[in-house]
């Protein structure tokens, strides 16, 4: 069958790529389109558009994206009519996809959603478009199953994709030594995928760096970035940036720097203890601050509905706040005992992996029925 996926950024690609993989062993001979990056290319050649071009996050970087934003659904929108595939598989990505979820239904197509957009934290009647445009939602996150019942919507949970991707790691026991870093411990940052992230999150992570002079700091590299794009933020510092390694830096490091999003998630299930930042365009966290009806941001505290991890949002997410958090994580033995006792009932709740198979299973089947 021919597929035709829409992953928007980094992680969508990761979890875009293993579906790819999966779907696969079911599928032998299936064929692929897609909006993703360079992880789904290395399963399948069909790149339609990488996610570098699409990546805009925040209300005001949105609008003052638009233009580009418009091209690229249209983009979307002729691709998908020219490819005529048997199934839209969209990932993430709502405020994108909702509106290819719109179209490839109006044109027929059979709309499954793969991670479900992050309804139940503002505007839940959205809900009511999902219902009308998705045909089936394969959900990641134990919570949003009631969530979705109780908008009357039956989903499938099929465990949470990262797990898959952590347990397919191969790990690099002389990792220090392959990347050319020294014998100090390392604390790992992890800025993000989108540009505005490196722009108002990483220029706090590195000058944090300066009241731990026996550590040494290390980024995490986004594929969509260059070295050079992360030399620009370090005001002379020497911090190394390693690419197409997070997971093998997370578990060479002692404590991690980690932006809002997906990555919080993966750093607590790779049991390494960490602070969440979060710095944005102000107006645009003063709107979010009105709409969001969550009390949390990262996914670690999300799923266990308490404070497992400190996160630093806006005027808190500064050097020093931070210094004084990885302080404690770092040199506070119960504090950090805690965080990870924390981090194991955390992974209880979260299942088992093989969250790309049972997707591609059930998308399959429902396909063939």
């Amino acid at each position: 069958m021919k597929y035709y996926l829409i992953a928007g950024e980094a992680s969508g690609d990761l979890h875009g790529s293993n579906l790819m993989k999966a779907l696969k062993l079911k599928d032998p001979k299936a064929e692929f389109r897609y909006f993703g990056g360079d992880l789904m290319m290395a399963v399948s050649p069909g790149l339609a558009m990488h996610y570098s071009e699409m990546a805009f996050m925040g209300f005001v970087e949105v609008i003052a994206n638009l233009n580009s934003i418009f091209k690229n659904i249209k983009t979307a929108k002729q691709d998908i009519l020219a490819f005529q595939p048997d199934v839209v598989i969209l990932i993430d990505f709502p405020g994108f996809n909702m509106k290819i979820a719109d179209f490839a239904k109006e044109k027929g197509f059979k709309v499954f959603y793969y991670i479900s957009p992050k309804v139940w934290a503002w505007n839940q009647k959205r809900v009511l478009k999902i219902k009308k445009f998705v045909d089936r939602m394969f959900c990641i996150l134990p919570f949003e199953v009631e969530f979705y019942k109780k908008w009357g919507m039956d989903v499938d949970y099929v465990g949470n994709p990262i797990l898959d991707a952590i347990v397919s790691n191969p790990p690099d026991e002389l990792f220090k030594i392959t990347h050319n870093l020294d014998v100090r411990p390392i604390i790992a940052l992890l800025p993000g995928s989108r540009k505005q992230e490196l722009e108002k999150v990483l220029p706090e992570m590195v000058r944090t760096a300066d009241r731990f002079p026996e550590y040494q700091f290390v980024i995490a590299g986004a594929p969509s970035f260059s070295e050079d794009d992360y030399s620009a933020y370090l005001e002379g510092r020497k911090i190394a940036v390693i690419f197409n390694a997070t997971y093998n830096l997370l578990l060479n490091s002692k404590a991690a720097i980690v932006t809002s999003g997906t990555a919080t998630l993966e750093t607590a299930l790779l049991k390494i203890p960490q602070v969440v930042v979060y710095k944005g365009n102000p107006v645009s966290i003063a709107i979010a601050r009105m709409l969001v009806k969550i009390k949390y941001i990262s996914l670690v505290n999300l799923v266990m509905d308490q404070t497992i991890v400190k996160e630093l949002i806006q005027e808190d997410c500064t050097s020093r706040i931070i210094a004084d958090e990885l302080d404690l994580i770092l040199n506070d033995p119960l504090y950090r005992t805690e965080m990870l006792i924390n981090y194991d009932e955390l992974a209880i709740r979260m299942g088992e992996p093989g969250a790309s198979g049972r997707a591609a299973a059930l998308m399959f089947a429902y396909l063939n029925t």
